[in-house]
């Protein structure tokens, strides 16, 4: 779940990314930001719970990954895996996988406090190293998908790693929060750019290197890459905000979350 800033009028942050560009980004930035993203989000997600978006949906209480039990179970864009622990105690025999080094340290942290472990693999999303048909469900909760270039070859991956009839279940940053800066204030309630606009979000280093990079599709693009990848939508899930939860993440916010939605859940089967 990230937090990124679209402000400005001149969008000067919007450009074309090639996938290594966005992959040398994605480690680089996620490996020198896990130590401040655990400290600042590890108590809301917890060390053992599954939470979907900002919004505080659990898959405890949503149940969008249906019995888990004795299912094998792929974790992408893990990070520090709270929610492959979660799966594990509900029976599931799950894997985390993430593409940052740091993210995954603080994974191997968490099994020391929780005392439950996982399988932990390093890779990247575009080229998993698992066979084929090997898992009943692959999920993820804002990894992955928003950070590489060709999405749809990420969808193609999960398919290839699926058993038939298996769930694909991702959330994302809702499409249309692309309209709006990135503010949880009043400043973030007003529409600036088009939502057809898919130049990918990238900031950079002093040398002009990009350093981190974030990815836009529109609502339909999301479900055209799941069709042609083989997947039946099932469900669509725009988290709403719950009453009595007044904590900001980044651009997420009461004020922002009870006007429009933040998050979006795919839900997908296998065909």
């Amino acid at each position: 779940m990230t937090e990124i800033n679209l402000s400005g009028s001149d969008v000067p942050h919007r450009r074309a990314i090639t996938d290594a560009e966005s992959r040398v980004a994605s480690r680089g930035w996620w490996d020198a930001d896990a130590d401040d993203y655990q400290a600042e989000h590890g108590g809301f997600l917890g060390d053992l719970d599954f939470v979907w978006c900002p919004e505080g949906l659990r898959e405890a209480d949503a149940r969008l990954l249906g019995d888990v039990r004795g299912r094998r179970v792929l974790e992408l864009g893990a990070g520090a895996a709270a929610g492959a622990r979660w799966l594990d105690g509900q029976g599931a025999e799950v894997t985390a996988l993430d593409l940052s080094a740091g993210m995954l340290r603080h994974a191997r942290q968490a099994e020391a406090r929780t005392g439950v472990r996982v399988p932990l693999v390093q890779a990247d999303a575009l080229a998993l190293p698992f066979a084929d048909s090997v898992f009943d469900i692959v999920c993820t909760a804002f990894g992955a998908i928003p950070f590489v270039a060709d999405s749809g070859a990420a969808m193609r991956e999960v398919a290839r790693v699926l058993r038939t009839g298996g769930s694909w279940v991702f959330s994302i940053t809702h499409p249309m929060r692309w309209i709006f800066w990135d503010e949880p204030d009043e400043t973030g309630l007003v529409a600036r750019n088009s939502y057809f606009d898919r130049t990918p979000y990238v900031e950079t280093d002093e040398k002009g290197v990009p350093s981190y990079v974030e990815q836009h599709r529109t609502l339909g693009d999301r479900v055209r890459e799941l069709v042609a990848a083989g997947f039946v939508l099932r469900d669509l899930v725009e988290p709403e905000w719950p009453a009595g939860h007044e904590e900001v993440w980044g651009q997420w916010s009461p004020l922002r979350g009870r006007l429009f939605p933040g998050t979006a859940i795919f839900v997908a089967d296998l065909r």
